[in-house]
This record gives C-alpha cells, sequence and structure tokens, in this order.
C-alpha cells in the first residue's frame, strides 16, 4: 500500500528557508518519481518538481530553479524539499506525490501522478 506523509510546513517571512519532508512507504522501482506540487487559494495545483525513482535525476520548474533543491534519502525513505529565498507567492498547500504510469516528458505534470499525501501548508509572510 502506498503511503506519503508530508511534513516541515508553517509560516516563515520572506527571504527565509522551510524544509519540507516527505515520508514514503510502499513506492517500489516500478514507480517513476517522486513529485513536489503546490496549489494556492484559488488556484490550480503546479509543480514544483520532482526526483527520479530510477536514478535520481531532479526536475524543477523555472519559479523553482535556483531556489528550490529536492533530495532524496533512501535509508530513512524519506523525500525532501528544501525551500529558500521565499516569497510570498509561493504559499501555498504543498503536497508530494508519485505514480508508475507516468508518461515520458509529464513527470512535471500533476495529473500523471496516481497517490497523492495530505498536503502540508507553507504560507510566506511577513
Amino acid at each position: 500500500q502506498v503511503q506519503l506523509v508530508e511534513s516541515g510546513g508553517g509560516l516563515v517571512q520572506p527571504g527565509g528557508s522551510l524544509r519540507l519532508s516527505c515520508a514514503v512507504s510502499g513506492v517500489t522501482a516500478d514507480f517513476d518519481a517522486i513529485g513536489w506540487f503546490r496549489q494556492a487559494p484559488g488556484k490550480e495545483r503546479e509543480a514544483v518538481g520532482c526526483v527520479e525513482i530510477s536514478d535520481g535525476t531532479t526536475w524543477y520548474v523555472d519559479s523553482a530553479k535556483g531556489r528550490f533543491t529536492i533530495s532524496r534519502d533512501n535509508a530513512k525513505n524519506t523525500v525532501d524539499l528544501q525551500m529558500n529565498s521565499l516569497k510570498p507567492e509561493d504559499t501555498g498547500v504543498y503536497y508530494c506525490a508519485t505514480g508508475a504510469r507516468i508518461r515520458p516528458g509529464a513527470l512535471l505534470y500533476p495529473l500523471e501522478y496516481d497517490y497523492w499525501g495530505q498536503g502540508t501548508q507553507v504560507t510566506v509572510s511577513s
């Protein structure tokens, strides 16, 4: 049974940092990636980035490049999202997700992912 549990959200000032963690269970080598997504109020869910399970390659959307880093700890079965230089527009509920049928080139498409965590709130505000 696949289970994903996010933690680490909270309130942070603009320019600050926050580290989110996704505890993963039930995900095997048959799965394609662990992705991080976010959803702001009134907006569609969007990708932040992902890490491929096969070789650890990471991919990011343009708004996350240079500020966010995804890392995985195979011993702890966690995938972390380190967020630096946070902006108010980074506010939202952050989710981790996974899937085993993600089409090539579609790693950053939310609809490609079948399993989702419950989300953790991140608020960037002074």
